[in-house]
Parts: C-alpha cells; structure tokens; sequence
C-alpha cells in the first residue's frame, strides 16, 4: 500500500483545477499587458479570477496582489513594510515557530539593523497576548504571526492579536498558508493589514501564490521591472496557474465543514489506532485550537531520520520539522521553542491527512510504525 500523509508539505492538484489551467493553457494564452483582442483575452481571465478570489477572502480585487507562491508573499510582506515604514522606527515583532520563508528575513533585516522579539511560544504552540503587549514599542513598526503552524498545526489567535495591534503604528501580517481551505477566511473580519496564501497548499498548482494588501497599507513594493499587478510586481502574470488558483479556492471554500468533520475524524481514527497497538506516544500541541489536517507526535522508541527511511520503504510519505544535514539531524525549531532541549524536538513525525485519505490507509500507517516499535524493542 502506498499511503501520502505529507498534505501540508503539498497537496496533488485537484482534476477540476487541472482542466482549468489546461484550458487557459490552451485558449487563453494572450499576454495580459498586450492590447490587442488576444491580451485582452487574457485580461479578463485574470481579471475574473482576481475578482473571485477576493470574495472568497472578503477583500476587493485591488487588494489582491498575485506572487509566485507564499515564499515571495512573505517576503514583499516584511521587506516591504520593514524598508518602507522605517523612518517611524527599527522595531519588528514575529514568533519563534513561524515558517522559515518569515524567519529567515527577519534575521536578515536584523543584519540590517533592524532590531526582531521573537516573542515565545507554550508547550502547546501558543504566543502569549501579554507578552505582545509588552513587546510592543513606540518604534515597532511591524507585528507578523503565523496562523495556523505548518508542524504542530497551533491556531494563533489572530483576531485578538489584531485587537492588541489595532490602536498601534504597527502593520500586521500573518502567514495564513495552512488555513485555506480548513478555515473561513475574512480578512476584513481578522483586521489584518497582509495575508499570505499559496495554491499548492489547497489542491492547486505549485508556483503561484498572493499577498492581501489592506487599501493604504504602507509598502514598499519589492520586483521591479514591468507594470503588471497595477505597478506593484513586475513580471508577465502566470494567468493559468491563477485560474488554478481560483478554482482551487473555490472548491477549497465550499467544502471546508465537510472535510473538516473528516479529517477531524481520520485523526482521532489514527489515534485509537496507535492506542489500540499498544505504541508509546505523545501529542506534541494541542488536539483543540489546531487545523484539522495536521497531528504531530512524538515516538521515544526511534529516532526520526530512521522512522522516516522506514516508514517510506513500507509506503508511507511522511515527514517531520527537523532537518538533516550531513547525516546528522538538527531538531525542529518549533519543537525547539516549545520544548527546549528536549528529546521529541529530534523524535516526532508530522502526519497531516486529507479528505482523500481512508481509516484503512490511516490505520495502516499505525502497524508500520508497531512494526518500527517492536523491530526496536529487539534491539
């Protein structure tokens, strides 16, 4: 049997979205910039899938700037109100679990001068409102906290940290690439300032992403070059891949009480399951205030370098936050903030499910993994 169970790393593209972009592949490939009837061709579609997927975030269509996925959103997010607000102050704000396309720019930007909080998290993956409250500056100028955590799956509580940003100078953003299709966006609703999303987290093209820029966000705009996205990203659109992305979120959106309820279930199903095999086990986060589609455990019986290497040779596609580098494993940095020096930051698997998994794939990754556990209890 050959189980995928990496679904937050990336999801397949859905069929409905594959014809989308095969047909504009194929009828509608003028250049959105050129004029004549075969541009304009292409204009409208860009322009219809802008306008749907600013309804389904509650957003208007200008506010919607397209990106080649959520590494650049990201980016032209912090960069671009870090580079263009600094003369109202140096200070920003993020947490020590977001995804390393947000981290890895804030360590940058500190290179530059710019001074980061990295503001902690509990052992269940959680900020602390008060410490935001502290950590806030007369100079901050910029507050950026992931949503929904792509390893432990930890559901930030972002309209609350809105409130706390709401009657300050600082611009907030939040990386919202797990969310889709598991929660109802309204970006109005979370008074946030930018949103990131990315397609191939939702059943779309890799590739291509946005940015939610918030009307009269102060930012400075990062690819230089062309007038496309109305002078704020230069470069030809991926028209295709936005109409993917459009149809992705779509379906995404009109299906998420549904798939919730699934997955939801599938995950306790693999619980019970790993329960019933007798498998030592924790939870790392919380079973609660956390998407739906992600579950991460921590195994005191192996190492996850060899879980992993087993696990795939029995079919099983899974992964995990820490990473490998020269034959020695380096622990997550999201267990990390919310463990310590603790052995599960070396030991834990991520297994993030879909609405296409079955109880039987599920339970049958819990017996390659008593399979792991008693080859270990030999040795």
């Amino acid at each position: 049997m050959k189980v995928y169970a990496d679904f937050a790393a990336t999801t397949n593209v859905a069929p409905d979205v594959v014809s989308v972009i095969t047909s504009v592949l194929s009828d509608h490939y003028g250049n959105a910039s050129s004029i004549h009837s075969i541009g304009r061709d292409g204009r409208s579609v860009l322009d219809q899938a802008r306008s749907k997927i600013a309804k389904h975030l509650n957003a208007t269509p200008r506010e919607i700037i397209f990106t080649s996925g959520a590494t650049e959103s990201n980016n032209l997010a912090i960069k671009g109100v870090a580079y263009q607000n600094q003369h109202k102050g140096m200070h920003l704000i993020t947490s020590s679990i977001e995804h390393h396309s947000v981290l890895h720019v804030f360590h940058q930007l500190e290179k530059e001068g710019f001074e980061v909080t990295y503001l902690s998290v509990d052992d269940k993956g959680f900020i602390s409102l008060d410490e935001l409250r502290n950590a806030l500056r007369e100079d901050t100028i910029l507050v950026s906290v992931m949503f929904g955590n792509n390893e432990v799956g930890s559901l930030q509580p972002i309209e609350e940290i809105a409130e706390v940003v709401s009657n300050h100078q600082a611009i907030f953003h939040t990386d919202g690439v797990q969310t889709i299709g598991h929660l109802p966006i309204d970006v109005k609703a979370l008074k946030v300032d930018l949103f990131t999303v990315t397609a191939h987290k939702f059943y779309g093209p890799k590739g291509v992403g946005l940015l939610y820029i918030k009307d009269k966000t102060p930012i400075q705009f990062q690819q230089l070059g062309g007038s496309q996205e109305t002078k704020r990203r230069a470069g030809t659109e991926n028209i295709a891949y936005i109409a993917g992305m459009s149809k992705a979120m779509e379906i995404a959106s009109d299906n998420i009480e549904q798939s919730n309820i699934q997955l939801t279930h599938l995950k306790q199903i693999f619980i019970n399951a790993l329960q019933n095999l007798d498998i030592p086990f924790e939870l790392n986060g919380d079973m609660n205030l956390t998407l739906p589609h992600i579950i991460n455990l921590y195994f005191p019986f192996s190492d996850v370098e060899k879980m992993l290497t087993i696990l795939d040779m029995n079919g099983v596609c899974v992964s995990s936050g820490s990473a490998c580098t020269a034959g020695s494993i380096e622990p997550s940095h999201v267990l990390t903030a919310m463990y310590g020096d603790h052995p599960r930051t070396k030991q834990s698997i991520r297994f993030s499910f879909s609405h296409q998994n079955t109880e039987e794939e599920v339970i049958y990754i819990a017996e390659q993994i008593k399979k792991i556990y008693e080859m270990n209890r030999k040795e």
